[in-house]
């Protein structure tokens, strides 16, 4: 497996991927709020983002080329270069619970540690969402806050984690 940025054609598979309201909810917290999402639904979102250089997001592909999962790395304070945030974190549902998301995101922290300044980053994840934070957690993520969250389906707890470099 390898990263890449991502393209623009990228937004039809991750959508895909996404098989339910829970799944979006899962991934994308409020920032979609519409299921199905359309294929270029991803897409439009980032690309405003793109633009400020301080929205970075990744695909990655296995060795014949094929999309296997998918982050974002940005930077949530405008003048803070030390901290940034992994968010839309999603791996393709044929491949879960086969070690592809850990290796997501170990590639994710080397690109950090290789291509930032940054000296911390942090992420959020529903507690409803055991497997991701139990991925999270073995890659060294600690958890550092909890806050509750409105959602169009509920009201859901988000555990707040983070990773010193």
């Amino acid at each position: 497996m390898l990263l890449r940025a991502y393209k623009k054609e990228d937004s039809a598979v991750i959508c895909k991927w996404l098989r339910s309201e829970a799944e979006l909810y899962k991934w994308s917290a409020d920032r979609f709020n519409k299921y199905p999402l359309g294929d270029n639904d991803i897409d439009d979102n980032y690309a405003p983002q793109i633009e400020t250089g301080r929205f970075i997001p990744l695909t990655a592909v296995d060795d014949n080329g094929k999309a296997v999962g998918h982050l974002i790395i940005r930077y949530p304070k405008e003048n803070d270069d030390e901290n940034v945030r992994f968010g839309f974190v999603v791996v393709d549902p044929e491949f879960r619970g086969r070690g592809y998301g850990k290796e997501l995101l170990r590639l994710a922290v080397e690109y950090v540690k290789e291509n930032t300044a940054a000296k911390r980053i942090d992420l959020g994840v529903f507690e409803n969402n055991e497997n991701a934070r139990r991925c999270y957690g073995s890659l060294g993520f600690k958890e550092f806050n909890r806050r509750k969250c409105e959602m169009p389906i509920g009201v859901w707890e988000c555990i707040d984690m983070e990773l010193f470099l």
